[in-house]
C-alpha cells in the first residue's frame, strides 16, 4: 500500500465522511513521506491547512505506537544478538526526525537493555552532550556497557569531527570506571553507520 493511501486511512479515522485524499497530499507534499509525516512536530503539523487536534492527535497514537512496538523488541533482550532489532527501533523513533537527538542504550553485564534514555535534543545539525553526565547515568544504573546513537536530519550518516572527538571523549571517560562503550550508531534517513564497523572505535 502506498504511503499515502495508508495516511488517507489514519485521516479518514481522524475526520470521517471527508474527502481527505487533498489533506493526505497537503502532508505528504509537505514533510516528504508517511514516517515524516507522523514524526513531525505538532506545530508544524497544525500549520498544515486542514490539520486539526483530532488529526494530530491520531497521528500522535500511531508515532507511539510505532516506537512501542519497536523498543519491545529490543528491551530487555540480549542487545548483540538483536542487532537488527535494535537498527530497527533506532531508525523507527529517530531516523525521520527534522532536528538532532542522542540517545543512550544501557546495557548490563549480560549485553541486555536495561535503559534507554534521550540524553539531549538538539538542532538540525547540532545536539550537546556531555560525556560526565553520561557516565554518571551508567553508574546510577549500575550498567556494564553503552551504545550511543543519534540522527543527522540531513539523511547522511556520515560522522562529522565533533562527533569523533566526543564519541572519544566518552569512551575515555567510561573505560575509566570500566564501562564498556560498544558503539555509535548515527542514523540516517535509509542507512545508519556504526563507529565500530567503520574503524572509528
Amino acid at each position: 500500500m502506498p504511503d499515502y493511501e495508508l495516511l488517507e486511512l489514519v485521516l479518514f479515522r481522524a475526520i470521517p465522511r471527508q474527502d481527505v485524499k487533498p489533506l493526505a497530499r497537503r502532508l505528504m507534499d509537505t514533510f516528504g513521506d508517511f514516517n515524516r509525516v507522523l514524526s513531525a512536530p505538532r506545530k508544524r503539523l497544525a500549520a498544515v491547512k486542514g490539520v486539526g487536534d483530532a488529526v494530530i492527535l491520531e497521528l500522535k497514537i500511531i508515532e507511539a505506537a510505532a516506537h512501542r512496538m519497536a523498543r519491545a523488541r529490543v528491551l530487555k533482550r540480549h542487545v548483540i544478538s538483536s542487532w537488527d532489532a535494535v537498527l530497527d527501533y533506532c531508525h523507527t523513533t529517530m531516523a525521520h526526525r527534522e532536528t538532532e537527538q542522542f540517545r543512550v542504550l544501557y546495557l548490563d553485564r549480560k549485553n541486555m537493555l536495561i535503559a534507554d534514555e534521550e540524553q539531549a535534543s538538539g538542532t538540525v545539525d547540532h545536539v550537546p552532550v556531555y560525556p560526565r553526565e553520561l557516565v554518571k547515568r551508567a553508574l546510577e544504573l549500575n550498567a556494564s556497557a553503552l551504545i550511543l546513537v543519534h540522527n543527522h536530519p540531513s539523511g547522511d550518516p556520515t560522522p562529522s569531527e565533533q562527533d569523533i572527538t566526543m564519541t572519544g571523549q566518552v569512551r575515555k571517560a567510561a573505560e575509566a570506571l570500566g564501562i564498556t562503550l560498544h558503539d555509535h550508531l548515527i542514523i540516517g534517513k535509509s542507512r545508519e553507520l556504526s563507529f565500530r564497523s567503520a574503524g572509528y572505535l
